[in-house]
């Protein structure tokens, strides 16, 4: 991966480029645990050769999985990162993958294998952020 930052007005802005093969979802938490993200919002394109997302089921209150297991673009991922419960960067990303056919899937990002590429861009805000679990959800929600 590359990163670079590129704004420190009011807050940093990175652009990340991530390599063929890195896992996605692992790169950006990774990095935003390097840098002491704790709120900022999250853009990408780029394209995976194979991805998972997931849809929430309330019911359950578990990502029910749906894989990809193709090349797909990134047609667009969108997302936030807040310190979670642990301290630690927490993300959430939405996702839609383009299939060679035109179809798409999309869902919360579980997983994406980078190929060949995915440039993200990581506006850092203010203030912090916190992500709490919800037990009655069985999900972490940011706490404001």
């Amino acid at each position: 991966m590359k990163s670079k930052l590129v704004s420190e007005d009011g807050g940093r802005t990175f652009v990340l480029i991530l390599d063929q093969g890195e896992e996605a979802f692992a790169a950006v938490t990774a990095f935003a645990n390097e840098r002491a993200i704790t709120a900022a919002s999250v853009v990408a394109i780029g394209a995976f050769e194979g991805a998972k997302v997931g849809w929430f089921d309330l019911a359950a209150r578990r990502y029910s999985p749906i894989s990809v297991d193709e090349q797909c673009e990134v047609l667009s991922l969108l997302g936030d990162i807040a310190q979670g419960d642990d301290g630690k960067a927490s993300l959430h990303l939405h996702a839609v993958l383009g299939l060679r056919d035109g179809s798409v899937r999309g869902g919360h990002l579980l997983a994406g294998k980078v190929r060949p590429t995915l440039e993200v861009t990581i506006v850092e805000t203010a203030s912090k952020l916190r992500r709490r679990k919800r037990a009655d959800l069985g999900i972490a929600l940011i706490d404001i």
